[in-house]
């Protein structure tokens, strides 16, 4: 059977290295081997998974990328508050240590390095800037959580992660500001995403936020990973996995594919526009019934 469009791969788990083996099992390729890979976390804040990424899944995934043969593993991350503390106090510095992962601290970066773009038909006011690494890096792979977003966003899954590639006031730059006070907020979060192209997100949904968030909400179990190398098929699956769990109206009541950050980042050409754009691959026969039902809601916009 022909593939209909950008493969996702489902796997039904409450396991988080078991998540991540069975993603990285399932992929067609090896995207790693002999790479240079930067691995993009859910760093903004320390706060608990699904609030951040959860260590285990962070750990599951640099051994997923060293057992793949990759030449090298850095973790790039901006949090909210300093990211080196945000690091200390998920505890993930002598994890990354003891892996072998180089920190990429981008509170550290030179203002050379931060790489300033002005697309022609951006809704940022004077266009914004990227950290260098994440456009240089050979093999970018990003990993986020499943769960809402209660100051504008409605959802931050792949899309919204990448935010924290944009300096903030601490780095000099008023981005930020102009990002959550902008009615086009969630536009911009999908624009932000232009410039560069991950090689693989992977979403850890063991647990969700249904409400609230970013930081803190209403939880639910998914019991899930997904991942795909389209940013837009990555979150239209988390939004349908939100309203197979049950979230807000926000979630409810809106069409997948008219969600903003969705609709826009199709308008740029980032992924999928459509349903019939996306292919939910089950990891392995006991992800399939899971796989099916998330289809079904997919299929619906």
């Amino acid at each position: 059977m022909a593939q209909k469009g950008s493969p996702v791969i489902l796997a039904k788990t409450g396991d988080r290295k078991e998540g991540m083996e069975k993603i990285f099992k399932s992929l067609k390729t090896n995207i790693v081997k002999g790479k240079d890979v930067l691995i993009k976390p859910n760093f903004n804040t320390a706060d608990a998974a699904p609030g951040s990424t959860h260590n285990e899944t962070l750990m599951a995934l640099v051994e997923e990328i060293w057992k793949a043969g990759a030449k090298s593993v850095s973790l790039g991350e901006r949090s909210y508050p300093v990211t080196r503390q945000v690091m200390e106090q998920k505890g993930v510095l002598p994890i990354l240590q003891r892996l072998d992962v180089k920190i990429l601290d981008f509170d550290e970066l030179p203002e050379k390095d931060w790489v300033e773009f002005k697309p022609a038909q951006s809704h940022w006011p004077s266009g914004f800037r990227v950290a260098r690494p994440i456009l240089e890096s050979e093999c970018l792979i990003s990993t986020g959580c499943l769960k809402t977003h209660q100051y504008g966003g409605v959802f931050t899954l792949s899309l919204k992660l990448h935010v924290g590639v944009v300096p903030t006031s601490r780095h000099g730059y008023e981005y930020m500001r102009q990002l959550h006070s902008s009615p086009h907020q969630r536009k911009m979060i999908a624009e932000i995403n232009e410039p560069f192209k991950p090689a693989l997100v992977v979403m850890d949904g063991v647990e969700a936020f249904v409400d609230g968030g970013p930081a803190t909400g209403k939880r639910a179990r998914g019991e899930v990973f997904w991942a795909s190398a389209d940013r837009v098929a990555a979150d239209a699956v988390g939004v349908a996995l939100l309203k197979h769990l049950g979230s807000n109206e926000k979630i409810m009541g809106s069409r997948i594919f008219a969600q903003e950050q969705i609709a826009r980042a199709g308008e740029l050409g980032l992924g999928a526009s459509s349903p019939s754009a996306i292919d939910l691959v089950p990891a392995d026969e006991a992800s399939r019934d899971y796989a099916g039902r998330i289809t079904e809601i997919v299929k619906e916009g």
